[in-house]
């Protein structure tokens, strides 16, 4: 490899390494700012899709239209502005609105990392076009021996390597801080080797300029412009196929986490699997434009064409029939395979055909472009118009039906079995959709979605409780349950019952005196039930929806004794803005997925909440995870504020028809003699501490080292009627 490849190498392998290092990073400074949602980070791969998009525009503006040296200039000043607004935002001082989440995602994450990311995002498609063209290289106007479509799976694996790194190695052992002057100095790198890039490529607009020769008329831009452009059908095949892999992406991702395991980290796995492919895709030069090969170092396998669309059928008939079918139940760890392995060869199939189609050298910039437009708008579809067009989670299903239909536009030069067959598929896809909507009614009574998630409230009239019982989800999370009986329907249930941490700090905090208690997570309004006459419980959530869905489909809060105050917004926010509440109990419970959002649970967190709280009152903490061990995070809290922490842990009673489940609750206090009572003495125990285990602040927090390895490996079923 020559010293001119060896740079354009290097500097697209580190730019696209940093493009996916600062997405995690960037994501967690803004994720604490609209309470944690994991639809934060879904918006926040809309705004990567789309800046990524305005990125490539960028590079096919400059390298189309501009000469070797204004575009060298023009590159030059991006570098500048993209290492001023880094070093400017090393403290960032962020700031959003929860009413306005979409909005304040874009405008936030314009300030923090806006040019820096246009700028990364360029350079990728536009140092492809200079190595093309032969720019820097040394050989004055002669086009580059090798094709840059490689430089493409480099860059993808840059991408890769990122995304491995960021959780496994860098977030667990550096601050936030910390990261950002690290990103800062890897900037710095990079842009040293693009400078050199650019001295090359000005030298070579010099030697152009000043020796003109009628070796010109053979010029680069000649010796390509004998290759034919790119039909309007190939441009939007591209745009299908980018589309296409983004939406499976993002919806796939979606399903697991919502449907099957709210496993912390788990988008991790798929997009890992969608970034190898593009790497599996672009790296061979071999294809043709009718038949391809798919050669997967290290296993000495080989996939023609036909094979693979082979595995493509396999994979979209699969999850239609798993998603149609809702008898089947498997061991989660299969359906998180299975899942991941179809969109593993959907996404091959897709970015292979991208790759079939790619089109001369010179075009490469409008190439990425097209790409870059369709993975935005199959983000844009599952991020922000699911939510808002559909009432539950259906993007998975159409996306089927969009494969199928794409598949079905490929095919139109393959033998007419295939056309068929597709066709066919198409409208097996579209009887999915019709098929999972009828589904998703039974037993629910309502179903609304928006920014924050979907949530459902199912019916049930069984055994042994002979009365309605009604349960609010949030994907496979219950989050409040109330039987409907003239016993049972002031009493709380679920995670809330009176031998509940919950239950014993509001019993047992006051003696007979009038309480004053908060609660960060709404729910079904479960806590309400403990108020008595002069009691105040004060409630604080983000979705508007589950206030709505509280108030309309359960009488929790209208029922309660107690005078009940709703604050809309992030808890942390609302906190903040607030003069001290005196609480004699704060209770701590809400979630994201499987676990409380990180920044509830920070040393700030815990200094707002103590600010709130009486000197000698109760901080309850929902702990109840399946697959992160929390209890240890508290405990370290506790210590720090000089507070004691004891664990309240209780049985599952389900099959007794009293409608607990287990949970896991902390209760933080400097309150000895609450904790020397008989009732809480007998039902706490101690917490074991986790070595090594680091304090939780604002600017350092890491859910790795939490992580139940023994519960992700355990068979346990999953059950999509659940």
């Amino acid at each position: 490899m020559s010293s001119s490849a060896l740079l354009y190498a290097i500097a697209i392998f580190l730019g696209s390494t940093l493009l996916f290092l600062v997405e995690p990073m960037a994501g967690k400074r803004l994720t604490p700012l609209l309470g944690g949602s994991a639809a934060v980070w879904t918006t926040c791969l809309v705004f990567f899709q789309t800046a990524l998009l305005m990125g490539y525009l960028c590079a096919h503006g400059i390298a189309s239209r501009l000469k070797p040296r204004i575009q060298a200039l023009v590159y030059l000043a991006m570098l500048g502005g993209s290492l001023v607004q880094v070093i400017f935002n090393l403290n960032p001082d962020l700031h959003s609105s929860t009413a306005h989440p979409i909005r304040s995602v874009f405008l936030v994450l314009s300030s923090l990392i806006g040019l820096p990311f246009l700028t990364l995002s360029a350079t990728n498609p536009l140092l492809q076009s200079w190595y093309a063209r032969g720019f820097g290289s040394g050989a004055s106007g002669t086009v580059a021996a090798t094709p840059p479509y490689r430089l493409f799976a480099l860059s993808n694996f840059g991408s890769l390597l990122g995304l491995v790194l960021y959780p496994w190695l860098i977030e667990p052992r550096f601050t936030l801080h910390a990261q950002a002057a690290a990103w800062l100095c890897g900037f710095l790198v990079f842009a040293i080797v693009c400078g050199l890039i650019l001295l090359r490529l000005m030298r070579h607009a010099s030697q152009m300029k000043a020796e003109p020769t009628p070796t010109q008329s053979t010029d680069v831009t000649t010796q390509l412009s004998v290759a034919a452009p790119p039909s309007n059908a190939d441009r939007l095949l591209w745009i299908g196929l980018a589309a296409c892999g983004s939406v499976l992406l993002c919806a796939v991702t979606n399903h697991i986490s919502q449907n099957i395991a709210a496993i912390p980290l788990m988008w991790i796995l798929p997009l890992t699997l969608y970034l190898l492919t593009f790497v599996l895709a672009f790296n061979d030069r071999q294809n043709t434009k009718s038949f391809f090969t798919v050669q997967i170092p290290g296993l000495g396998i080989t996939i023609g064409r036909f094979m693979l669309m082979g595995f493509l059928a396999i994979a979209v008939g699969g999850m239609g029939f798993v998603i149609y079918d809702t008898r089947w139940s498997f061991p989660f760890q299969l359906s998180i395979a299975f899942f991941c392995l179809a969109l593993f060869v959907a996404c091959l199939f897709c970015h292979k055909e991208l790759h079939r189609l790619r089109p001369a050298p010179q075009y490469a910039t409008s190439y990425y472009l097209w790409i870059a437009t369709g993975g935005a708008l199959g983000s844009v579809f599952v991020g922000i118009m699911a939510p808002v067009v559909f009432s539950g989670n259906y993007e998975l299903a159409w996306g089927l039906v969009f494969t199928s239909a794409l598949a079905v536009a490929i095919s139109m030069r393959l033998p007419v079995g295939w056309r068929i067959f597709w066709v066919a598929t198409t409208l097996a896809m579209i009887a999915v959709v019709y098929f999972q909507v009828q589904e998703s009614k039974r037993h629910t009574v309502a179903r609304t979605r928006s920014f924050y998630g979907t949530l459902r409230v199912t019916e049930s009239l069984e055994p042994p409780n002979n009365g309605v019982t009604r349960t609010l989800l949030n994907g496979t999370i219950k989050h409040g349950v109330q039987v409907f009986t003239d016993a049972k329907r002031r009493e709380p249930m679920s995670y809330y019952a009176h031998d509940s941490g919950v239950g014993l700090a509001i019993d047992h905090c006051c003696g007979d005196r009038p309480r004053r208690i908060g609660v960060i997570g709404l729910g079904a309004g479960t806590v309400a039930a403990y108020g008595k006459p002069g009691d105040v419980i004060r409630f604080y959530d983000i979705n508007p929806q589950v206030v709505q869905i509280s108030d309309s489909l359960f009488t929790y809060r209208k029922e309660s004794g107690a005078r009940i105050e709703i604050v809309v917004g992030d808890a942390r926010v609302s906190l903040a803005a607030e003069p001290p509440q005196e609480y004699d109990v704060l209770v701590v419970d809400a979630f994201s997925g499987d676990a409380i959002p990180v920044h509830l649970m920070t040393r700030e967190a815990i200094a707002l909440y103590r600010r709130h709280l009486k000197p000698d009152g109760i901080l309850a903490v929902h702990v109840s995870s399946q697959y992160l061990d929390l209890p240890p995070v508290v405990l370290q809290q506790a210590k720090d504020a000089g507070l004691q922490a004891w664990l309240v842990d209780t049985e599952d009673q389900e099959e007794d028809g009293n409608e607990e489940y287990a949970a896991d609750w902390v209760l933080v206090s400097a309150n000895d003699a609450f904790f020397k009572l008989k009732e809480v003495d007998e039902a706490t125990s101690e917490i074991t501490a986790k070595p090594g285990l680091r304090l939780w602040t604002d600017d350092y927090n890491s859910l790795l080292p939490l992580l139940k390895y023994d519960k992700l490996s355990a068979f346990k079923r999953y059950d999509p009627e659940d």
